[in-house]
């Protein structure tokens, strides 16, 4: 499809449809990205006595906390980011245990069900709806534009794919291709299939490629451990998302694909938060989320130190996150936006590292192909995933409240249906500690990747 009908027509068409207000956010975000960030914080401050004025009206759960807080949203006051402070930081658990509690069943637009668990080990399952989803949208396409890349030109999306593809798959896959949005399946990385990958590309002549890090440089490895020369004068730019970055993993895709490489932070339970710039900062989606980066003790870490980030999600209207433990870890600067932009700056995003998971048959599955499995199950407080070979894995289980008698043999049948033949260990415990290193794993395959990728 012509990138110019997709832009003026058909995107904006869809939207509208959905009844969701991107293409109105967007044109918002363009302006607001250049204000001081005075003008930015004094905006966040605005939207955040909108947020707690909804979830002190339609959520029970938020109400009492921000009572307990004393946090003044009269009509004549705005509260300061040291209001917020006060209100105690929210947890993974928080939401899922007091989903009921905290959710808007009446929010303009509907409200819609999601699960996730990512790579943190706690999955969760909560509600967004139409201002989130236009955040998401409209944050991506403004950090697209920074790259030179607009509505309607060609994507290839490197992502999870389900195993068997229902009609709604079916129906989002003629969606994405009306506007130029191609999805390659992540969990399939045979040599094979990788081949057939690279060829599509070359061939399809996309103006971007976007996918989990690992997973684009497992590709771009290959193609380089193969001789090939991948020629794309339509190609701009590379962005992972999903996973930390490292710096070898920059090196390989952009020695593979000859553009520059850039990372997306995010989660599916907070949203697009923040995106690289061209001139190597990654900016927050100020517009969209306040960012706390806090120490053990909640309190906040000083420039050049890490912390995890606590998001507040202003968008999240349909079940309010404020004050959010996400569980990835970022180093926190005092640095400015050096194109000129009021947006906040984060330092490096240490985040998470996942393993690849190796079938029988060689294929090389990305971790949140099994990751997918343990987050549409209820009652998991968090797991490890551990492969000792092609033949056996084993599921380590923190169960909560939630958890049922079945659950084990659930996590049996949907691992062998991922990984085909396969004896599946599901280990209840009390705890799972971290690693030596003091970082948490929550898939790790003890098989090597094949000698040849």
């Amino acid at each position: 499809m012509r990138p110019s009908i997709v832009k003026n027509y058909l995107f904006p068409w869809h939207e509208r449809l959905l009844k969701r207000p991107t293409i109105e956010y967007v044109k918002e975000l363009e302006k607001s990205q250049w204000l001081c960030r005075d003008g930015i914080e004094l905006l966040q401050r605005k939207k955040l006595k909108e947020l707690l004025t909804i979830a002190v009206d339609h959520c029970p759960w938020h109400q009492q906390r921000i009572a307990e807080a004393g946090i003044d949203i009269s009509e004549n006051s705005l509260p300061t980011f040291n209001d917020l402070s006060r209100l105690p930081t929210m947890q993974k658990e928080d939401a899922q245990l007091h989903k009921d509690e905290m959710v808007w069943r009446d929010a303009p637009g509907g409200i819609y069900p999601y699960t996730t668990g990512g790579s943190s080990g706690t999955p969760l399952n909560f509600y967004f709806g139409k201002w989130r989803q236009a955040s998401d949208a409209a944050g991506r396409i403004r950090a697209r534009r920074w790259w030179d890349i607009d509505i309607g030109d060609k994507e290839v999306y490197l992502w999870g794919a389900p195993v068997e593809l229902n009609k709604t798959d079916k129906i989002k896959q003629i969606r994405d291709g009306l506007m130029n949005q191609i999805l390659l399946n992540a969990f399939d990385m045979s040599l094979t299939t990788m081949q057939q990958y690279l060829d599509f590309i070359v061939r399809y002549k996309p103006g971007c490629i976007y996918g989990y890090a690992s997973s684009i440089a497992l590709l771009a490895r290959f193609a380089l451990n193969s001789n090939q020369k991948i020629q794309i004068p339509q190609l701009k730019a590379v962005f992972t998302t999903g996973e930390p970055l490292y710096p070898e993993q920059r090196e390989i895709i952009h020695e593979a694909f000859k553009v520059p490489v850039a990372n997306e932070f995010g989660s599916r339970d907070i949203g697009f938060t923040a995106h690289q710039s061209p001139e190597g900062q990654m900016l927050l989606m100020s517009e969209s989320h306040i960012l706390e980066i806090l120490d053990k003790n909640d309190q906040p870490v000083a420039a050049g130190k890490t912390g995890e980030a606590v998001i507040t999600g202003l968008c999240s209207q349909a079940q309010p996150f404020i004050r959010y433990r996400t569980g990835d870890f970022i180093k926190a600067t005092d640095e400015s936006c050096v194109a000129g932009r009021g947006l906040h700056v984060l330092g490096e995003v240490v985040g998470r590292s996942t393993d690849f998971i190796i079938k029988k048959d060689g294929s090389v599955l990305h971790a949140l192909a099994v990751i997918y499995v343990t987050r549409a199950i209820e009652g998991i407080e968090s797991f490890k995933i551990i492969q000792h070979t092609t033949s056996e894995l084993e599921v380590q289980v923190v169960p909560n409240a939630l958890w049922k008698t079945d659950g084990e043999t659930q996590i049996r049948q949907q691992m062998q249906q991922r990984l085909g033949e396969i004896d599946v260990a599901v280990n209840l415990l009390d705890a799972i500690p971290p690693e030596k290193s003091g970082k948490h794993r929550y898939v790790v395959s003890h098989v090597p990747l094949p000698t040849d990728m």
